[in-house]
């Protein structure tokens, strides 16, 4: 009875469990098919680095149906996997061929992660797939074959790096293809054309020659067909007039020359977007455009087409962008505008933009009429004239205007101040006059303000300085009176200042030292008086100081040789008088220096610039002598003898003493810093200032929930990240928890403390406290908390972004941030490698261990290897005996002298620097796959610089660089000089030999120059 019992109650369990874990109790043939596990698992084991630990869950406890990203059928027996979804993971690694073994999988999705090497063929094979999407990763190689999956819908292998010929072997019934962002070269094949079932054909952004295939006629589906940005040559494509069902046409950025077919826009009624920007196309714009009464992006722009913009577009009620600049358009009569009257039927504009064409005459009052929701008017380069266009008030969304260059007369209104949007005006060049609008003053978003070679009168507004956000002001060559106002330099954004070619007076105020971000400052041709403010030397960022021109008068101010990143100065004509500073002689990247026709005197220096006699101007000072003898001055008088007695006599009287009491001192020192050098000895942990609050573990454990999986943000050598909260009412912070059972963890903590308390700078994170204590277990914990930057490091910001059109919230980083980011790294390594109490070596530089902040200013994290240097000793953070590298670095980052046994050096640093540097403009890891055989990221940059760099760097740059329509023809040429710049600032950081690399003073002010010409010229 006993037994029947025991029976029954175990059958009863066993049911139970059958109920609550119905894969488990399943029969083995229930159980899944092996093959499947296996094949997760050799995937699984292909990946090197996985930061989300997505494959926690892959283990035996754990049936392969429930691990992440994993969905089984369940349906019918046995459990088969249907799919595999591990998009935007952070993966590093290879696609293992084992994938192909999922006979069952009918999607694969690994997208925007870093995965590398080639897709395996196997993946060609798999009978049942319908989606295949790898797009954003790092994969190289060709496109294998895939005419055995007949079932497979949509492939997805955009923006990697996929080179060989367009693929021919793609699978019968296939309805999308992405292949865009890739290194694909050769034609267009006819026989696409046979797979008569596409919808989207997207290959933009490859080397394709040749032009459409007439086959193309057959694709009686295509809906979208984007081959911008190739190499296409010939004529408009015929084989498009049969595509009725098209909605999008993008032919950007091709050599296409000729005009465009009349009936285009009947042959393709269903068109929504029209890009054809930048090809040679001529003639009239078809008349028949308003037939696609869809339409709601049109970009004509940078091609040759003259003539009358048709007068029904306003049939486009569903329009939002409109662009035709830089072509020969017409308009001068009321009949050629009557286009702008039928354009206020698209209620939806938001981009006008007509710059650089042959419009001319009085801009109509029907501009009014436009969208309320218009938000980009650009109509500058023309021969526009007449006063400011009032219909431009009704804008109250506007974000840009540009009327520059032009013939525009009158005054500015005073309702421009009510346009609360506004960030850009530019009405440079033309003939307005009467006094500048204070209600300027109220756009407090307005970043740039270009108001130079006008005939503007009156004083420059003193409220200009409560507009916080300005960057640009231009209010160069008008007649401007009155005194430079001081409140422009308390702006704290305020980055280049114009106002040479007026009439201003008086002094300069003392508070231009406020402007600590101010690059360029044009004050020349005035008549400024008064001594130049000894506070201009606080203007740490100035590259141009022009003050020539002027009636300044006193000294030149030594302050000025504070100014590091200075390259021109000048200050000629003017009064001045006294000596040249002999500190103008250390500034190492001045260029130019024109001190000519003032009243100086005295020795001219003979350092630094001052060695260069073309770089040098100092004539019309009579005063002056010395100096090189490419100057060709006269000497400077030799000191008589009863002077040389008199200074025998102020040796004994005045020198002796002092070098006495300043040999004692440096014995005291000596003895003070012996002593402290033996009680840091006997130091385990080093102290922070009262100023850093105490926290305890139980402090760091309630902040990260227990440190919880959910708070981990990434994990490193010897540590893992939290992002957590202190206090429910605190901001967020990040907190290192380290791992003291790894070895080195104990002394990467000590380094990193005594690092960071010992410097302070914006662009190094901030560290908020340290804890040191133990955790719940009684075993030593050690932490520390840094202020949280949301928007992560710049290693997955680089590597997690999508930029193929037709994407929704895009996360891309554009020319200028990166550029910027850039110049903040170089700025935080100058302060370590330069600052006063000492040499900071970083040691392991690399994108990881940048990090941004919500404004996207980078900041360096990590100094768990930095080493420090006291005059000629180098030592490590967390052991001052030790000198020797061992394993510093990363591969790929680390100073290949590194590998060699060499010594902790800041030139070491520059090295990493200059790698971060190609990285980032190229997109591309320095230990991608393609790099073997004696080729690295700085050989490809080598051979391919200058000629060929637009074939290697960051495809989305390309674009960028090619999609600014609106702007001047020459600003694609200058983005393209300034991206040469710095990659050739990345070539100088990374030479092989130590001592040719240039340091990082040098490499700071040359990419604050580059970042400041690029945004200036956009």
């Amino acid at each position: 009875m006993k037994v029947t019992t025991k029976i029954q109650q175990l059958l009863l369990l066993v049911l139970v469990a059958c109920a609550a874990h119905p894969f488990i109790c399943s029969s083995s043939s229930l159980y899944g098919n092996e093959t499947d596990r296996l094949s997760l698992l050799g995937f699984k084991d292909a990946i090197s680095l996985d930061p989300q630990q997505v494959f926690m869950s892959w283990n035996d406890s754990t049936h392969f149906c429930n691990w992440e990203g994993v969905l089984c059928r369940v349906k019918t027996p046995p459990l088969r996997v249907t799919s595999l979804n591990l998009t935007n993971r952070g993966l590093v690694g290879h696609i293992s061929p084992s994938l192909g073994n999922l006979t069952f999988l009918q999607s694969l999705d690994l997208s925007m992660n870093a995965l590398t090497g080639e897709i395996p063929p196997s993946l060609g094979l798999m009978r049942r797939l319908k989606n295949l999407s790898l797009y954003i990763n790092t994969l190289q190689g060709r496109i294998p074959s895939f005419t055995n999956t007949s079932k497979i819908r949509v492939l997805d292998v955009s923006d990697n790096n996929l080179g060989g010929p367009f693929p021919v072997t793609l699978p019968p019934g296939l309805q999308v293809l992405w292949i865009s962002t890739n290194n694909l070269t050769g034609t267009i094949p006819a026989s696409l054309a046979n797979i008569t079932t596409l919808t989207i054909i997207a290959c933009s952004y490859n080397h394709i020659k040749g032009n459409i295939p007439s086959e193309f006629e057959k694709l009686s589906s295509l809906q979208i067909l984007d081959v911008g940005i190739n190499q296409l040559t010939g004529m408009f494509p015929q084989a498009i007039l049969n595509l009725s069902t098209l909605v999008g046409l993008g032919l950007s950025t091709n050599g296409l020359s000729g005009e465009i077919p009349p009936n285009l826009f009947i042959s393709l009624p269903s068109l929504q977007k029209l890009a054809l920007s930048r090809n040679f196309f001529v003639g009239q714009i078809p008349s028949s455009l308003p037939n696609a009464s869809d339409l709601n992006i049109i970009d004509l722009s940078r091609n040759n087409f003259t003539g009358l913009v048709p007068s029904e577009i306003g049939k486009l009620t569903k329009l939002s962008l409109f662009n035709l600049g830089s072509n020969q358009i017409q308009a001068n009569s009321k009949g050629d505008w009557e286009f702008l009257d039928n354009l206020g039927n698209s209620t939806e504009l938001q981009i006008f933009a007509m710059g650089v064409n042959r419009l001319s005459g009085h801009v109509p009052s029907s501009i009014g009429n436009l969208s309320n929701q218009l938000q980009r008017l650009y109509l500058g380069g023309n021969q526009l004239s007449g006063d400011f266009p009032s219909g431009i008030a009704n804008f109250r969304n506007l974000l840009s205007v540009q009327l520059e260059e032009n013939r525009f007369t009158g005054v500015v209104p005073e309702w421009i101040g009510t346009l609360k949007k506004l960030q850009q005006i530019a009405l440079y060049a033309n003939l307005f006059s009467g006094v500048i609008p204070s209600s300027l003053s109220n756009l407090s978003g307005l970043v740039s303000l270009y108001l130079d070679s006008n005939h503007f009168i009156g004083h420059i507004p003193q409220s200009f300085g409560n507009i916080p956000m300005l960057q640009l002001l231009y209010i160069s060559s008008n007649s401007l009176h009155g005194r430079v106002p001081a409140e422009i330099f308390r702006i704290p954004t305020i980055v280049e200042i114009d106002l040479s070619l007026n009439s201003l007076d008086g002094d300069l105020p003392t508070d231009i030292g406020n402007a600590k971000q101010l690059v360029f400052l044009g004050l020349s041709s005035n008549k400024l008086s008064g001594d130049i403010p000894n506070t201009l030397g606080d203007c740490e960022s100035l590259e141009y100081i022009g003050l020539d021109s002027n009636i300044f008068s006193g000294s030149i101010p030594t302050s000025l040789g504070q100014i590091t990143s200075l390259r021109v100065l000048n200050c000629s004509t003017n009064n001045l008088t006294g000596s040249i500073p002999i500190s103008l002689g250390n500034l190492q990247h001045l260029e130019k220096l024109d001190l000519s026709f003032n009243h100086l005197n005295g020795e001219v220096p003979t350092k630094g610039i001052f060695k260069n006699a073309t770089a040098v101007r100092i004539d019309g000072n009579k005063g002056l002598c010395g100096g090189v003898m490419e100057l060709h001055m006269l000497a400077c008088d030799v000191i008589p003898s009863n002077s040389t007695r008199h200074m025998g006599s102020l040796v004994i009287k005045v020198v002796i003493p002092i070098v006495t009491i300043v040999s004692l001192a440096i014995v005291i020192f000596g003895v003070y810093l012996w002593r402290g050098k033996h009680r840091r000895k006997s130091t385990s942990l080093p102290s922070f200032d009262a100023k850093f609050p105490k926290v305890s573990y139980s402090d760091i454990a309630r902040a990260t929930k227990g440190f919880s999986l959910a708070n981990l943000i990434g994990r490193g050598r010897y540590s893992s990240v939290y992002q957590g909260k202190l206090h429910d009412d605190a901001n967020e912070v990040a907190v290192k928890v380290f791992n003291l059972e790894t070895r080195g963890a104990q002394k990467s903590f000590i380094v990193e403390c005594n690092a960071l308390k010992n410097v302070r700078h914006r662009n190094l994170v901030p560290i908020l406290t340290a804890c040191s204590s133990i955790d719940s277990n009684g075993n030593d914990f050690k932490a520390l908390v840094y202020k949280f930057m949301p928007q992560g490091d710049l290693h997955k910001l680089l590597y997690s972004t999508r930029d193929y059109e037709g994407s929704s919230n895009l996360n891309l980083l554009t020319m200028a941030q990166r550029m910027s980011i850039m110049v903040d790294v170089a700025d935080a390594m100058e302060y370590l490698h330069h600052n006063n109490q000492g040499i900071m070596v970083h040691c392991d530089l690399k994108p990881s261990n940048i990090l941004l902040d919500e404004n996207m200013t980078a900041h360096v994290g990590d100094f768990g290897l930095a080493s420090f240097k006291v005059g000629s000793t180098m030592s490590s953070l967390g052991n001052p005996n030790s000198s020797s590298v061992g394993l510093m670095g990363t591969i790929g980052y680390a100073a290949p002298e590194y590998a060699g046994g060499g010594q902790v050096s800041t030139v070491a640093d520059v090295y990493s620097f200059g790698i971060v540097l190609l990285e980032i403009f190229l997109r591309r890891r320095p230990t991608d796959d393609m790099f073997k055989d004696g080729l690295n990221i700085v050989k490809l940059t080598e051979i391919s610089f200058p000629d060929r760099v637009m074939e290697i760097v960051d495809p989305q740059l390309i674009q960028e660089l090619e999609l600014c329509e609106e702007t001047p023809m020459d600003l694609k040429e200058k983005g393209v000089s300034c991206l040469l710049s710095m990659l050739n600032i990345g070539l100088c950081c990374t030479k092989l030999s130590p001592g040719e690399r240039i340091n990082m003073q040098e490499v700071a002010a040359k990419l604050h120059g580059i970042r400041d010409a690029y945004v200036r010229g956009n």
